[in-house]
């Protein structure tokens, strides 16, 4: 086994735990302007820039987290996406990504629109808000769901608006958008059948027509 797929396999299994981060690295085209929204510590970004060779940038709303991200050398600023990013001419990316923060958005169909016009191709993850066990958890206690794809209670938890793959799906087909890939994870597992009935985590590569 070569080095590079031994720090690829590495890749998918260490940083953070996060199935979407693997799919999603395997999306991005080497070589490519690359956007990351939301982008944390920059664990995704650093990694695309170091074996994908892309053009990496990236905005994060945590002025602590963009501290983090600049000691990598990464090009991150301060920024909060739900303002949108004027900043960015159109088609100035080949990729703008946004990984399990759309629900966290104040205005999730404002967020997506201003990624379709600076980004040819957008690639957002969300977990499921349909999966079986947010449905049981509710059904059973008539509470908030608390399971451990949504874990927070309902004052504190970041996510505002609950969406799920049927949501999303009727979002593309309203908004005109084409959808190049669907990936369906639980886990490290890929969910082929009933996705929104078991999928923790949907994979969207999309664009428009």
């Amino acid at each position: 086994m070569t080095t590079a797929v031994q720090h690829e396999k590495a890749f998918v299994r260490q940083v953070l735990g996060r199935s979407d981060y693997a799919i999603i690295s395997e999306l991005v085209e080497p070589g490519s302007k690359v956007l990351d929204l939301g982008c944390g510590d920059g664990e995704l970004l650093a990694w695309l820039a170091e074996n994908k060779k892309v053009t990496a940038r990236g905005v994060e709303i945590s002025p602590v987290r963009v501290q983090r991200c600049i000691a990598q050398g990464l090009s991150v600023y301060q920024g909060d996406i739900d303002a949108g990013l004027a900043d960015y001419p159109d088609q100035c990316f080949d990729f703008v990504i946004l990984s399990q923060t759309l629900q966290e958005t104040h205005r999730p169909l404002n967020v997506l629109r201003e990624m379709l016009r600076v980004g040819r191709r957008v690639i957002v993850a969300f977990p499921n808000f349909g999966h079986w066990s947010m449905r049981l958890s509710m059904l059973l206690t008539g509470r908030a769901p608390k399971t451990k794809l949504f874990p927070y209670e309902w004052y504190d938890s970041p996510n505002i608006h609950f969406l799920t793959v049927e949501d999303f799906e009727d979002l593309t087909v309203a908004e005109n958008l084409v959808v190049e890939r669907r990936i369906f994870l639980h886990g490290s597992r890929s969910i082929r059948m009933l996705p929104n009935l078991l999928a923790a985590v949907a994979v969207y590569l999309v664009r428009k027509q």
